[in-house]
């Protein structure tokens, strides 16, 4: 479907004031208000953010109890189970709180749930295998935890203090753990955007500051900075807003991926063909894909391995797994994308559908999540995904779309489902193979009720219009100063208008348009992913894109990234 083109709206004397203020080019300066920063301290707040903007982890709550009862494990030598989780967030989280608590000298052992066989989160299944595997009396979880009520009363008849990190939503009755750190239970609404790796980090500072006060030797000569790449990896990929902590952990974080001294992240940055300065980009498409790969539809165990290794060739080894995992997820992927697509294509009306649902048996668990994003992207619909089981249990991935609430429409549905969870953007649900039909008439028509009178036509939402001769390297270099682009911070799109060919475009790779323009005299390389070259407009050309740095054959030039093209408005 074509897209509606739509200038974000902004008072243009606010632009004038903020480029004023910030020495910025209008262009750049309307992306700064768009944001929302208009005073002189926000702007530069925003432009340099320091570690020293980052707050006291004791303002977390139960943060004392939690680091008092960790230094108590480690002064005993008691030893501490880690229990992470199978995505990104958690296996970073992991990875974290493993190093800082050896580097203390604590006797740790990670553990990563099967996705499979045991579940999301603390599940009772996953801390009994924990609890017999590590013989621990102490657990700290990473990224899950908070409503695990059965789960946490399970382990406190057993003798076993849980200490809980994570930041998802708390429903109305909390685990009972001995130490609860969740900033959604706190008092400092500015720290709820933390991601599970995030509030990790938090008590790794804390634990810090806590021994060195006291005078341990270890905690003096820990640089928490070096660790900051790993706490970017797993934030950026958890998709949570880059703002405020989030946005001063990612930009050093980046910074420390550069030199990072991990052997994991080493190889894994070789391996996945990074170049360049690091950006958000490398952490949420090329080296969190691969961990994720392994979580999905491999183990999950061998990508905390790889974070924590300080073996080189044992490092290179997991990454070439990781990589060979995530290329066999892409396969399944691709596979299951193309049925998807081809069952709804076969019947669909955009006046008549408006939430889509697709199931069929073998599809993978661990990759319907993917397809479904994909599938809710391509046809601006809520959109439910399901593998069915050869025993008839079907599992699936819910992604949605801004006007539709995918939880309340999972409820208005429930009587149909065996369980179910998440929030507005996306959920998970399971149901027998027999209730298939019945509950994919009642989304659909919960979804039609919800949207049928809404214009739901794909809209491309463009920043700020610009011209050809404004776009050189000075203007690129004050582009990055914007850096790191993410959730609620995202990468400014710019209108150019009526540009012309310049010569022939040519498809590389499946399915990709290059492509030269031209715009006030000046000559640009373009690329369209996934475009085919005959639907490109004749004549002059409206463009949509990010700017980008293209390095190619060992030269470098500035790229436009097509977002949508369309003929000359």
């Amino acid at each position: 479907m074509s897209k509606q083109w739509k200038l974000k709206p902004i008072d243009e004397q606010v632009v004038r004031h903020t480029a004023a203020l910030a020495g910025l080019p209008l262009p750049l300066a309307r992306v700064l208000a768009l944001y929302g920063h208009e005073d002189l301290g926000e702007i530069e707040t925003f432009l340099n953010p320091r570690l020293s903007g980052l707050t006291d982890p004791f303002l977390l709550p139960d943060m004392e109890k939690a680091a008092s009862r960790v230094w108590k494990a480690i002064e005993s030598d008691e030893p501490i189970s880690v229990f992470g989780d199978y995505d990104v967030d958690g296996v970073t989280s992991a990875a974290l709180l493993t190093r800082m608590l050896s580097a203390l000298g604590a006797d740790v052992k990670p553990f990563i749930p099967d996705r499979i066989e045991e579940g999301y989160g603390l599940s009772r299944e996953a801390l009994d295998r924990c609890l017999k595997e590590h013989g621990s009396a102490l657990v700290i979880t990473v990224d899950c935890g908070t409503n695990s009520v059965d789960s946490v009363v399970h382990a406190r008849a057993k003798g076993v203090d849980i200490i809980i990190t994570d930041h998802h939503e708390p429903e109305e009755q909390i685990a009972p753990a001995f130490a609860l750190i969740n900033p959604k239970l706190g008092s400092h609404s500015s720290l709820e955007v933390l991601s599970g790796v995030g509030v990790a980090f938090k008590l790794a500072h804390a634990l810090l500051k806590s021994g060195r006060k006291n005078g341990n030797p270890a905690a003096r000569e820990i640089d928490l900075r070096t660790y900051l790449d790993i706490v970017a990896l797993g934030t950026v990929t958890d998709l949570v807003p880059l703002v405020g902590e989030n946005r001063i952990l990612v930009r050093h974080g980046l910074a420390a991926l550069d030199a990072s001294r991990w052997e994991g992240l080493r190889a894994l940055k070789a391996v996945s063909g990074m170049r360049g300065e690091a950006d958000t980009y490398h952490l949420g498409f090329q080296l969190g894909p691969r961990i994720n790969a392994v979580g999905r539809i491999g183990q999950p165990m061998q990508a905390l391995r790889l974070l924590v290794s300080d073996d080189p060739a044992e490092a290179r080894e997991i990454a070439n797994l990781l990589d060979r995992t995530n290329l066999e997820r892409r396969k399944l992927e691709s596979d299951m994308a193309k049925e998807a697509f081809a069952e709804i294509d076969s019947y669909f009306d955009p006046d008549q559908h408006f939430g889509l649902v697709v199931a069929k048996e073998g599809w993978h668990p661990g990759v319907v999540g993917i397809v479904a994003s994909r599938v809710s992207r391509h046809y601006n619909r809520p959109a439910i995904v399901m593998g069915i089981d050869s025993d008839g249990k079907t599992r699936g991935s819910c992604r949605s779309i801004e006007e539709f609430d995918m939880l309340e429409g999972l409820r208005a549905c429930e009587e149909h489902l065996v369980k179910f969870g998440g929030h507005k953007m996306a959920a998970g649900l399971s149901l027998s193979a027999e209730a298939l039909e019945a509950f994919k008439t009642s989304f659909t028509a919960t979804a039609a009720d919800r949207l049928r009178l809404l214009d739901l036509s794909p809209v491309q939402y463009i920043d700020s219009e610009i011209a050809g001769d404004e776009l050189d390297w000075s203007f690129y270099e004050q582009l990055k100063r914007l850096n790191p682009f993410g959730q609620n911070n995202s990468e400014p799109i710019w209108a150019l208008y009526r540009a012309e060919l310049s010569g022939k475009p040519r498809v590389v790779g499946k399915n990709h348009l290059k492509l030269a323009i031209t715009s006030k005299g000046r000559k640009f390389d373009a690329i369209a992913f996934n475009y085919p070259l005959d639907q490109l407009p004749s004549g002059r050309l409206d463009i949509a894109f990010a700017l980008k740095e293209n390095t190619w054959n060992g030269n470098t030039s500035l790229q436009l990234q097509i977002k949508d093209i369309r003929s000359a408005h």
